[in-house]
């Protein structure tokens, strides 16, 4: 049977949030609790790149729910910038070859 997750491509990630807000209003989420959360990372002191990281908690569990109902996960589904893909472990682990800064994430 095939596992499933994220690839979080995020080069490309703008630090928008909407895959917050669509995470917790898809789950009706308290104000303080979160099912993906964008971090700000900066690559170096001296070279001044910030880049933002949706980071999957231990509360998401790939929108079951609406995945069953033949559905994408929330957090994909609102993304603008096309940077959170879902799918089997095989085929994102296929898609982010050459493709540096990718971070694919599997639920417990």
């Amino acid at each position: 049977m095939p596992r499933f997750g994220l690839l979080v491509n995020y080069e490309f990630c703008v630090g928008c949030r909407s895959c917050e807000i669509a995470c917790k209003m898809e789950h009706a989420r308290a104000q303080d609790e979160w099912g993906i959360r964008v971090q700000r990372l900066q690559q170096g002191p001296s070279e001044g790149r910030i880049y933002y990281l949706p980071v999957p908690t231990d509360r998401c569990n790939l929108c079951g729910k609406r995945r069953a109902r033949g559905l994408k996960p929330s957090c994909e589904k609102h993304c603008w910038t096309g940077v959170i893909k879902f799918g089997t472990l095989e085929d994102l682990a296929r898609s982010m070859k050459g493709r540096q800064k990718s971070v694919l994430w599997v639920p417990h």
